[in-house]
């Protein structure tokens, strides 16, 4: 199978990213790809919660989102859009990803479970969950490339989420993300290094990089990882770019049959012993 990986530096607002979004796709497909992945907020990067209040709409009438079943149609591609806002509860949004096929068709749909509220010692709180409400199930979609899991960017911090997928038969692990600078630089390959090995998947992670429009800063870097956890593809930092691989599924039988962790979950309770010194 081969993928292309798609690193952007999404503006803040949808226009930019979709011309980005149709120039990736056309540039896939003329390379052989039959599959387009791309980064978490791919659709639309814009902290200023009153002007995106503005730009974000319901994911059905969401102009993005459009452009990917389109853009999919158009080449024949099976298209990761990443994710975009859309519409959610309680006046906030969804952070929503879609797989496309490709005919155009949604295929899957997953929004983030787990929202993105740290504290960094020298930063600003993140303050997700003030914009965004979690999404609630996990997702793997059986498709003819093979089983894939959708999650996204601070899910990864999690492992249950990435058991539970792998556990349901997802070969590919898919991490879109737009780390900050700080973690990135200290946790990202490690991480999704650490989610394949334990899993003995593929773990694809196309990322946001660079300034942006909004003012923030993304780390990039956006990777795939082996099952035996080895990198395969590494875009680097040093802009917007766009990459190709090709694995083969065999791999992830190989390291399963080899290591076979994902059979031996055992379950425990943890006792917590308390000290008089």
């Amino acid at each position: 199978m081969k993928i292309a990986l798609g690193q952007m530096c999404s503006a803040d607002s949808h226009g930019p990213n979709i011309a980005t979004l149709k120039d990736y796709a056309a540039r896939a497909a003329r390379e052989g790809a039959e599959l387009l992945c791309l980064p978490e907020v791919a659709g639309l990067m814009n902290a200023n919660f009153k002007v995106a209040q503005t730009q974000v709409v319901d994911a059905a009438d969401d102009p993005y989102l459009a452009a990917a079943a389109e853009a999919a149609a158009e080449h024949g591609l099976w298209l990761h859009a990443g994710s975009t806002p859309v519409r959610g509860p309680e006046e906030k949004f969804l952070n929503h990803s879609v797989l496309f096929g490709p005919d155009g068709r949604m295929v899957a749909e997953y929004d983030k479970i787990h929202l993105f509220d740290i504290q960094l010692d020298d930063g600003k709180p993140t303050g997700e969950s003030k914009r965004f409400s979690p999404g609630g199930r996990g997702v793997v979609v059986n498709t003819p490339l093979g089983k894939l899991g959708l999650t996204i960017c601070y899910d990864v911090r999690f492992p249950q989420l990435y058991r539970a997928c792998a556990q349901a038969g997802a070969e590919i692990l898919f991490v879109p993300s737009a780390f900050t600078v700080p973690t990135g630089r200290a946790h990202w390959q490690t991480l999704l290094t650490s989610r394949a090995i334990e899993n003995g998947a593929f773990v694809v992670a196309p990322a946001q990089v660079g300034k942006h429009a909004d003012g923030r800063e993304t780390w990039g870097q956006s990777l795939v990882i082996g099952p035996w956890g080895d990198v395969r593809l590494d875009l680097g930092r040093d802009g917007p770019t766009l990459g190709w691989i090709e694995i083969d599924l065999s791999d992830v039988a190989r390291a399963r049959r080899q290591i076979p962790s994902l059979t031996h979950d055992r379950e425990f309770e943890v006792d917590i012993v308390e000290t008089s010194t």
